[in-house]
């Protein structure tokens, strides 16, 4: 990045993404920094920050003498994402919205706005890495890797990543808070924000049922006895153990409770007490809507590395059954309340590969068979691993 170039940031508010535009400026690019509105209902409630951080934004903007826009995608986020975030929870699902924001919007939308101001590239606060060879890009982990969000960008394109910089890849988190302290930037000790902005730090089950109908029914455990009552089965996700409202009584062990299964034909919310229960587990999920970054299926025949939630450890799997849009990842080792509308996301070493929506699972009631890795090079030197 010798040769100076016009970047266009989003400035969030936070200091992750102040401090990759103030590294941008030190590396002699032209930066303007713009800063996404994408939600506009109820945001003057004191869950949404928006305000707030368009006031942090700015402030960033004047300390590093760069120029700032705000721009409003809301009416894109409502139809490109919070759509289908509605749909997917109304059929059961439960979708990840991080995931389609950064696809539709982040490097999209926001993409499209950058070019149309003359930018030769836009650059954000994620932690993840581009690299490009033989003239394609691939994704790469960020080199923190507790903080590595490769996972959520696993929809993007290689015109996508041809037009990205992510300048915080190599830095770690405590690196990038240090770096804001040092040069005094407005926001250093700013709190990282968590979740969605529409959401915020209201109740989760309160927003939904603005938009979506409660049908109470029945709580049931693996053998059908009925233990509670639950508010809509649109409320709940696998694996979730709090908000449930019973406790640890069936088994006279105490074990808590945790949700396995939803049954929309008789609206029944299944639940099993013990987080390891076998219920909970999975060693095969059927993906959908696949998208690979490199514009071609990874090999079948090959031995990955996936995970199925975020803060998931990468388990090694297999993929089978590849089609356009489906494919089978069957994993060495169970996988804890894999969720249907959640993504799988595969790696090869730390390059992510892409990935699809999770539409059904089969239940690990057998071991998996163990899987060898056979021995393979993507490119990345020692050093960068």
């Amino acid at each position: 990045m010798s040769v100076k170039k016009t970047v266009v940031i989003g400035l969030s508010g936070g200091v992750d993404s102040a401090v990759a535009a103030m590294l941008l400026k030190e590396q002699g690019h032209e930066v303007i920094g713009l800063f996404m509105k994408n939600w506009e209902d109820d945001d003057s409630e004191a869950h949404c920050s928006t305000r707030q951080d368009l006031v942090d934004a700015v402030a960033v903007a004047d300390h590093l003498g760069i120029e700032i826009e705000a721009v409003n995608f809301s009416a894109e986020y409502k139809d490109r994402v919070f759509k289908q975030f509605l749909s997917e929870y109304a059929a059961g699902r439960t979708p990840n919205p991080d995931v389609l924001c950064n696809s539709e919007i982040k490097f999209k939308a926001f993409l499209d706005h950058a070019l149309q101001l003359g930018a030769d590239h836009i650059a954000t606060g994620h932690y993840a890495k581009v690299r490009e060879v033989d003239g394609r890009y691939q994704l790469l982990k960020a080199d923190d890797g507790s903080k590595d969000q490769s996972y959520f960008l696993y929809r993007l394109n290689q015109q996508q990543l041809a037009k990205t910089w992510f300048p915080l890849g190599q830095l770690y988190k405590r690196e990038v808070r240090e770096i804001a302290k040092q040069a005094g930037l407005p926001n250093h000790d700013k709190k990282d924000s968590t979740g969605i902005c529409f959401i915020g730090e209201r109740p989760f089950r309160e927003f939904l049922n603005r938009y979506l109908p409660a049908n109470p029914g029945r709580i049931v455990d693996a053998d059908g006895h009925v233990v509670g009552k639950h508010m809509g089965l649109t409320f709940y996700t696998l694996g979730q153990r709090q908000g449930l409202g019973i406790g640890g009584t069936r088994s006279g062990d105490g074990d808590a409770w945790y949700v396995a299964a939803k049954d929309m034909a008789r609206n029944e919310l299944v639940v099993v007490q013990g987080h390891n229960h076998p219920r909970l587990l999975s060693d095969q999920i059927n993906a959908i809507q696949l998208n690979w970054i490199s514009g071609e299926a990874p090999h079948c025949a090959w031995v990955y590395s996936a995970k199925s939630r975020y803060r998931q450890v990468d388990s090694a799997c297999a993929l089978s059954a590849l089609s356009p849009d489906h494919c089978v990842v069957e994993f060495s080792q169970a996988q804890w309340a894999a969720t249907p509308g959640q993504s799988v996301v595969l790696y090869e070493s730390n390059v992510c590969l892409g990935g699809g929506v999770i539409e059904s699972t089969r239940p690990a009631l057998a071991p998996a068979s163990d899987l060898v890795c056979p021995p393979h090079t993507d490119g990345i030197a020692p050093d960068d691993q």
